[in-house]
């Protein structure tokens, strides 16, 4: 066999390695980023924007960041950051040397931002210990947040994604597990997010408006189904053929969220109009 293949096969992969150098106590479970994703195109360009966005907000305090792993883990620049965003004053030093300050000082940064961005506990994917260790997963995830909430005009790449490793050191050693990790949204699902937002808004703060809303569609719908000879009045009632007229939109592209077939049959009337819109935001347009 070629020697330079034996080779290849004997060394060890960068994952390998990876594990071989991350130390991981007895019974605790931490999450990285995989070797093999920290050259992502996708995820340079996020972090390089993150970094120039850091910098553009920061330049009057004369602050320049080169590397998110390196320069976020002590609190300086995300105490400066979201005093100059969510104008506030913490109460910190703006400087801490020891870990233990700058774990304290991690611990009131991180209470304000959570207030800031109303999260509970449970949905934060980031915290005191993981932004101390210089985990870029987590403060990825952070600086998103952040960004989404702070300066949401921020063009922020969408459909981010890195593969993940959960490495956990059990009493039988270490147990590893791979997943794929969103760090930014799929533009795709956040606009059918915010027709979803814009009709729970409708039912819940508007219910006098629904009326004219129902009565758009209709005229739209009638407009359409007229040429066959058909008349829709009530748009709970007179819907057939639902699980036929579902599946003919999805597979033409038309829905862009999921349906129970089972809510329209019931008179589901939120479901059914937010099906009607997607027809209608469909053909309103190229009839324009």
């Amino acid at each position: 066999m070629d020697p330079d293949f034996l080779n290849v096969l004997t060394q060890p992969s960068a994952l390998d390695q990876f594990l071989h150098e991350t130390v991981i106590a007895k019974g605790e479970k931490k999450k990285f980023i995989k070797p093999t994703s920290s050259t992502n195109p996708r995820l340079e360009e996020l972090k390089l924007l993150l970094i120039d966005w850091i910098n553009r907000t920061l330049q009057e305090e004369h602050i320049v960041v080169k590397s998110l792993e390196e320069d976020l883990y002590d609190g300086l620049v995300l105490h400066h950051l979201l005093e100059k965003l969510g104008s506030l004053k913490l109460d910190v030093d703006k400087i801490a040397l020891t870990e233990k300050k700058q774990r304290q000082k991690l611990s009131v940064i991180m209470e304000a931002v959570a207030k800031c961005l109303q999260l509970e506990e449970r949905q934060l994917k980031w915290s005191v210990e993981s932004i101390l260790a210089k985990d870029l997963l987590s403060t990825l995830h952070l600086l998103v947040a952040m960004a989404k909430h702070f300066t949401p005009s921020l063009a922020l790449p969408p459909n981010v994604q890195v593969e993940t490793i959960t490495i956990e050191n059990t009493s039988r050693g270490l147990k590893t597990a791979s997943a794929v990790e969103s760090i930014t949204d799929n533009k795709e699902n956040t606009e059918a997010q915010s027709k979803d937002d814009a009709f729970d808004e409708l039912f819940r703060r508007a219910p006098d408006k629904l009326d004219a809303v129902k009565k758009v569609l209709l005229q739209f719908v009638n407009q359409h189904v007229g040429k066959l000879g058909l008349n829709v009045k009530d748009m709970e009632s007179q819907l057939h053929n639902v699980n036929l007229a579902l599946d003919l939109l999805a597979e033409g592209g038309l829905l862009n969220f999921s349906v129970n077939s089972e809510d329209v049959v019931n008179r589901d009337v939120k479901t059914t109009m937010k099906i009607l819109y997607c027809l209608y935001s469909k053909y309103k347009t190229k009839e324009a």
